[in-house]
């Protein structure tokens, strides 16, 4: 009969870390308050109130079942392997086996969980692409790097809302402004912020010569209850016709509201509402959040500088390169992690990006100290 005891207490260890980066005494306590809150009869007079403590209440009773669910499995696979051991039970070892490779495999999914450190990672979040150098390629880039994270967010089971557009001359968008909304959407698309690259064989070049062009991606939190002091006079407002990619009008009217912030070159858009009024409300908060996450941003920049540490590989600097021609390969430029399945990404199959990179992260944290 095989001894997996080594095997059954590697699974006590990483219940053990599973415990710490849940935070599972915490949430047990938290958990108890939101049972009574979600309770109350007048909680849904104030909807976001409710909206939000909901949210709160399923993301933790889903941490405490999984982790429960664990700790059972882990003890259950542990006496049928005392049993068998006792009467030399050969026959119970695949069960043993199938057993600790399946309560393995839910720790691999979970342990994702250890890699969000930061406050705001659990937030839902913005998303802004701009077409930067290569001129209509550019912006055909930006529109396919928008319909991968469509795509990306239908696999995860995300929403994501369309704040505002700027279409193209010829094609493509010029930009596009997005809120993603999920369980660590901040946290995962992060992993995206920076400058992407793109090499293919223009389509809109009559020569058929070979065109690299460029996309930024920004991300910002969506940050809840900001206390930001925004001076009227520091504010642009334009309208426009709100618009989905491609052409799409929404409606005949110019309604959308695209709001800059002069001093931080900030841009927020809204175009969900009907009225131009309700679009700048929700564009000033949505800028409110961006101004605050940016402040953050910079006083943690200046702590880093202070205490001599590196910035890490930010907004300004390229990330990823997809290249369609002369062959095919999408590859990270800080993991070195890289696919020739260009298509694949390009349909939204980007997790094993986002994941490398956020290990890649952990790891540079680690070795700064």
């Amino acid at each position: 009969m095989r001894d997996f005891t080594p095997d059954i207490r590697d699974l006590e260890r990483r219940l053990g870390e599973a415990e710490a980066y849940l935070a599972i005494d915490d949430n047990r306590e938290r958990f108890a308050i939101l049972e009574h809150e979600v309770s109350e009869p007048g909680l849904w007079d104030d909807p976001d109130r409710a909206k939000k403590l909901n949210a709160e209440y399923a993301n933790i009773k889903e941490d405490l079942t999984v982790f429960d669910g664990l700790a059972d499995q882990i003890a259950d696979v542990e006496v049928l392997h005392e049993l068998a051991r006792d009467e030399d039970d050969e026959s119970q070892e695949t069960e043993i086996e199938a057993s600790i490779a399946a309560i393995s495999a839910t720790f691999d999914q979970l342990e994702l969980r250890s890699l969000f450190t930061g406050e705001h990672d659990d937030s839902d979040c913005i998303v802004q692409i701009n077409a930067k150098d290569g001129g209509v390629d550019a912006q055909d880039f930006s529109e396919m790097l928008l319909r991968m994270y469509e795509r990306w967010c239908e696999r995860r089971g995300f929403t994501i809302t369309l704040n505002g557009v700027s279409e193209g001359a010829e094609a493509g968008i010029m930009s596009a402004e997005v809120t993603i909304s999920g369980r660590y959407a901040y946290g995962l698309m992060s992993a995206e912020r920076g400058t992407h690259r793109l090499v293919r064989i223009s389509p809109f070049d009559n020569q058929g010569r070979r065109q690299t062009s460029f996309a930024a991606v920004q991300v910002w939190p969506l940050l809840d209850d900001v206390d930001v002091e925004i001076d009227e006079s520091d504010i642009e407002m334009q309208v426009f016709r709100a618009s989905g990619a491609g052409g799409q009008h929404i409606n005949k009217t110019s309604s959308a509201v695209r709001l800059i912030h002069k001093p931080s070159g900030l841009v927020a858009s809204s175009q969900e509402e009907r009225s131009q009024l309700q679009n700048r409300e929700r564009a000033m908060g949505r800028l409110s959040a961006m101004i605050a996450a940016k402040a953050e941003e910079d006083r943690a920049a200046e702590l880093d500088a202070i205490g001599g540490k590196q910035a890490q590989v930010g907004w300004g600097s390229q990330i990823r390169s997809y290249v369609m021609q002369p062959y095919q390969m999408v590859k990270d430029l800080r993991t070195e992690i890289e696919t020739a399945n260009v298509n694949a990404v390009l349909d939204g199959d980007i997790d094993f990006l986002i994941e490398g990179y956020l290990q890649f992260k952990r790891a540079l944290g680690d070795n700064d100290g």
